[in-house]
């Protein structure tokens, strides 16, 4: 029988989630480890969706060199997006370093754009186009904007200069596996160091990721009862060993689901779609799971 194939823009977790549902899939495989494993191998020989499996990560920096400069009458947006040879608080399970020369092959090669709060829809601009330039220097990844004469670009750069924006972010993807290194140390925090990256955006940003996220939804699970603590270290692992591992992920994961509405008019927002995709990603990671614990 034909086996789904990934579309062009579908991602791996509603790839899996269509393929795993297939009437024809469910006849032929009715086991769903099996079904899981034809579906996972399914993504992995598609070469061209296997580069949509890296997702990209945002780093933010606080930093009191953002300011509005004006030369030839024409202000522009000026500062740092990232800082070498920082180390950063623990997050996810690691700290990180970025390293002086992460972003030499990202100025030449990649198309980058100067964004606000990371919104394609509010352009600052562009590389290519000569209204954002990028250079590394001392301290870190230096840019300068030439921002467009719109109304929500000059409110932006009022609320810069005011300093109720003022800090600045970058989404990247590590260019290769020679792209970063690790330093692990029995007993110590992993720290990663950031070599090679391909650069997407910089933008200022009006809140910066919240890295305390962690105590919310630790303070969420332990009220639903949940080991809370094992979840952390099963997380940090970034892998289930034991079947308690197995079974708090488990637990967690239909603690989450009972959050998310059934229905795009539950979510009280026109044109919304149901769940976002968010019940077929949980429903993945069962399915990971159970075809992981063969």
């Amino acid at each position: 029988m034909p086996i789904p194939k990934p579309t062009t823009k579908e991602t791996e977790e509603e790839f899996i989630s269509r393929c795993m549902g297939n009437d024809l899939m469910n006849d032929e495989y009715p086991d769903n480890k099996q079904r899981y494993a034809v579906c996972q191998s399914q993504w992995d020989k598609d070469k061209e969706k296997k580069t949509m499996k890296t997702e990209r990560e945002i780093r933010t920096f606080e930093l009191d060199t953002i300011e509005i400069r004006a030369d030839d009458d024409k202000e522009k947006i000026r500062g740092h997006a990232a800082v070498f040879n920082k180390l950063s608080e623990e997050m996810f399970g690691f700290r990180e370093i970025i390293m002086p020369g992460a972003f030499t092959e990202a100025i030449l090669k990649d198309d980058i754009r100067a964004l606000f709060n990371h919104d394609p829809n509010y352009v600052l601009g562009r590389n290519k186009s000569g209204t954002l330039k990028l250079e590394e220097d001392e301290k870190g990844l230096a840019i300068e904007i030439d921002p467009p004469d719109t109304q929500w670009a000059r409110d932006l750069m009022v609320s810069i200069k005011r300093g109720d924006i003022s800090q600045m972010s970058f989404a990247f993807n590590i260019r290769s596996k020679k792209g970063e290194e690790w330093d692990q140390q029995e007993g110590k925090i992993p720290i990663r160091k950031l070599i090679n990256t391909k650069l997407y955006d910089i933008s200022p940003v009006t809140y910066p990721a919240y890295l305390q996220t962690d105590v919310k939804v630790r303070s969420a699970f332990e009220k639903a009862g949940l080991d809370a603590e094992r979840l952390i270290t099963v997380m940090e692992m970034q892998r289930a060993i034991t079947n308690e591992d197995i079974t708090v992920v488990r637990e967690a994961i239909d603690i989450l689901n009972s959050y998310l509405p059934n229905k795009a008019e539950d979510l009280g927002v026109q044109g919304a779609h149901d769940n976002d995709g968010y019940v077929e990603r949980l429903n993945m990671e069962r399915w990971r799971m159970e075809f992981d614990s063969i």
